[in-house]
């Protein structure tokens, strides 16, 4: 989703796919930032948190009207339709980033 908007462009690739994996972890429940992680990313779990933010701020309040590509496609069974998993409430998110 974030290729469809241009505020992403200047973020380096690696911390948006790092920032990315944190949401996901966060959003399924599969623990936080590990020290693997951070090892192998080169990315601390507090570098990665206004962008975390950012993009949970974007799969809540994208327009479902427009653009509507990415998110059929990630809706099929092949993708394991995780375009139809629920953004986390941002209260939640806060909350869960102050105590990682």
């Amino acid at each position: 989703m974030t290729l469809q908007e241009y505020d992403y462009a200047r973020e380096r690739p690696s911390k948006l796919a790092a920032s990315c994996l944190l949401l996901a972890l966060i959003m399924k429940n599969l623990g936080g930032w590990t020290p693997t992680l951070e090892y192998y990313s080169g990315y601390k779990a507090e570098d990665l948190h206004p962008l975390v933010r950012r993009l949970n701020f974007l799969l809540t309040y994208q327009p479902c009207n427009k653009l509507k590509a990415v998110r059929t496609k990630y809706s099929h069974r092949v993708f394991f339709e995780v375009a139809k998993i629920a953004p986390i409430d941002m209260l939640k998110l806060e909350e869960i980033l102050r105590s990682c």
